[in-house]
């Protein structure tokens, strides 16, 4: 049985839930459910299905994400299109989008959204498909990520209120914006090879690699933040577990304030607030 050659496969490769990956691969291929699946465990793949499929459990079986083999990830319950271009949206990152609109809790409030280092436009779409008077900007270094973005936009309705541009974080910007968000690399680079081969050998190193300490783009971002955020503002950026109190000296340094640390599902340290100048709280 298909399922079954493809289930040993992706075992021996080490893969968890290999029988479960090898029905969303076959779903993928053929359009039919897990409970077609089920119901029809004789199905047979022929020709050009048969190969596609044959190839994605091969890509598979050498650790490229799921995603990239079907072309999307679920963020915010949202579908969003990926590629080896942008980072995989993580739940981890759900957390600034949750802060986001507990922020601006008003469905119709009107507000601009700056998102530096856009990559898939998870971050800065999912709060415009919540928050129908909301604009936004989405800025990356990478076009092919820009394209993505776009592409994202698009699919879920939003081209009318965001556009994207290529640039280096908030150099080339001019005004002021009431929510920014980053996500930005934030992993030292000695460590890299040591998260999962999904993750180190497929997903962009420029979207990994914080330098040697992992505070680098923070460093370069947050003194741009001081000029980019509103007086009333707040920016919402993603740290990595144990850099709260680092990111907050630089935050510091740069004339701003975290007025809070949001903790993601996992009680870690995941989102600083950062403000122009408030108490520093931990919730």
């Amino acid at each position: 049985m298909v399922l079954d050659r493809a289930e040993e496969k992706l075992a021996r490769a080490g893969i968890d839930r290999a029988r479960h990956e090898a029905r969303l691969l076959l779903a993928h291929v053929t359009g039919l459910s897990q409970a077609r699946q089920i119901a029809d465990p004789d199905h047979l793949l022929e020709g050009a299905a048969q190969t596609q499929f044959e190839d994605l459990i091969v890509r598979r079986e050498n650790h490229e994400p799921m995603s990239h083999l079907t072309g999307e990830r679920e963020f915010w319950s949202l579908p969003f299109r990926v590629s080896s271009a942008v980072l995989d949206p993580r739940p981890d990152s759900e957390t600034l989008v949750e802060a986001a609109l507990n922020i601006f809790p008003d469905p119709l409030g009107a507000f601009s959204v700056l998102d530096l280092g856009t990559g898939s436009g998870c971050l800065l779409l999912s709060i415009l498909k919540n928050r129908s008077k909301a604009q936004g900007i989405g800025i990356d270094v990478s076009p092919e990520a820009i394209r993505i973005a776009v592409a994202n936009a698009d699919r879920l309705d939003l081209t009318d209120r965001v556009r994207f541009v290529c640039g280096d974080w908030g150099a080339a910007l001019e005004g002021s914006f009431d929510l920014i968000l980053c996500n930005p690399p934030y992993i030292a680079t000695a460590e890299l090879m040591t998260l999962a081969p999904e993750v180190a050998r497929y997903e962009p190193r420029t979207a990994l690699d914080g330098g040697a300490d992992g505070l680098q783009a923070y460093l370069n971002l947050l003194p741009q933040l001081f000029r980019l955020l509103r007086s009333d503002g707040v920016a919402l950026i993603e740290i990595g577990a144990g850099q709260a109190t680092d990111v907050t000296a630089i935050a510091i340094n740069s004339g701003l304030r975290v007025s809070q640390v949001y903790r993601d599902l996992a009680g870690i340290q995941r989102c600083l607030a950062v403000t122009g100048g408030a108490a520093f709280t931990v919730i």
